[in-house]
């Protein structure tokens, strides 16, 4: 595409996402607004159940359409096409071409009656013009790329001959066999060990440096964020609370919310006088009983009344250049251990 750095190759304006239930309508992604630019790694962070992933599966038009309803007025704009509201015919011709998925675990994504070659082979047979001779050279390639020992070997065997992280790294080759402008990974580490991780993490960003593939990173994974990421967006309860930078979020986090992830990150020797490891109190609260103001307010240390009364807009405030959902943001000196302005 003819995007450059400064020119958005995705854009997601007022995103919402409901769901029908047997309690009625719940809306998990609400006015949900950001961009993807050119060879960035975006992460999207929050806890369980704060829209994460139901954002990325909206993106990709992979939620149930039976139950699933995307507000008409939302927007994903990729190229000149809306994705939101996009035919299946059109979004065929986008996944796995244009934008691809790689998911959190492989063994319930790779199909266990078929090769890793076959597997491959689809996607290429779809989205390219190559002859099977081609299509097996390209895939033996892409496994050689992801650092699989043999490729030519494993591309015929299959996903249950293959370790975990072997798995992984086939679903990374068959998601950038295309070459993708956008590669979306819902927590694509998370059921491999420590190494393992590291290892995939490190590939996924020299794959990222050849092939100049912008990344959207699902992950509640704080670690892995500052590992890899460029920008990150802060999710809870269904809506953006914080955009910024890695190293401002990490250095000066402006939403409470945000700050109590990073606190509750296990440190060496960190514990509190009790010896537990440092949590956020109390739990997310229920879509289906939202409170009137904040969305964070019944865990927050900082509320106050109109925290109670109005629920905040995600706004850039006088003292900072990046958008926060806080009536009152934390600024730069607020001490993050103590929480007390210095």
């Amino acid at each position: 595409m003819a995007d450059t750095p400064n020119n958005p190759i995705l854009k997601v304006r007022g995103l919402k996402t409901s769901f029908r239930t047997d309690r009625g309508i719940v809306t998990a992604v609400d006015d949900v607004n950001f961009d993807v630019y050119p060879g960035e790694t975006i992460g999207i962070v929050g806890e369980s159940g704060c829209g994460k992933t139901v954002t990325s599966k909206t993106i990709m038009r992979l939620l149930p359409e039976r139950n699933s309803i995307i507000d008409p007025t939302s927007q994903i704009m990729f190229g000149g096409l809306n994705l939101a509201t996009a035919t299946e015919s059109e979004m065929r011709e986008v996944r796995g071409d244009q934008i691809a998925m790689i998911f959190q675990e492989p063994m319930t994504s790779l199909n266990p009656v078929f090769t890793i070659g076959w597997q491959i082979d689809e996607a290429l047979k779809y989205h390219t013009k190559l002859n099977r001779r081609e299509r097996r050279e390209r895939g033996i390639e892409m496994l050689r790329l992801v650092e699989i020992p043999n490729p030519a070997q494993r591309y015929k065997e299959y996903p249950h001959q293959l370790s975990g992280g072997m798995r992984q790294r086939v679903m990374i080759a068959i998601a950038l066999c295309c070459e993708p402008d956008i590669l979306i990974a819902d927590e694509p580490t998370t059921a491999l060990d420590v190494t393992i991780q590291a290892q995939v993490l490190a590939l996924m960003g020299s794959l990222k440096e050849k092939l100049n593939t912008s990344i959207l990173l699902i992950t509640h994974d704080l670690g892995v964020v500052a590992q890899v990421c460029d920008r990150v967006i802060v999710m809870y309860a269904g809506r953006i609370i914080e955009q910024a930078p890695v190293s401002d979020l990490f250095k000066r986090p402006q939403h409470p919310y945000t700050k109590a992830l990073l606190e509750s990150i296990p440190k060496a020797g960190h514990r509190s006088p009790d010896g537990r490891l440092p949590t956020i109190a109390g739990i997310v609260p229920s879509l289906f009983d939202l409170p009137k103001g904040c969305r964070f307010q019944d865990r927050c240390k900082f509320k106050e009344q109109r925290c109670v009364d109005k629920e905040p807009d995600l706004i850039t405030h006088d003292f900072d250049d990046r958008p926060v959902r806080c009536h009152f943001p934390l600024n730069q000196r607020v001490d993050l251990t103590t929480g007390a302005s210095g």
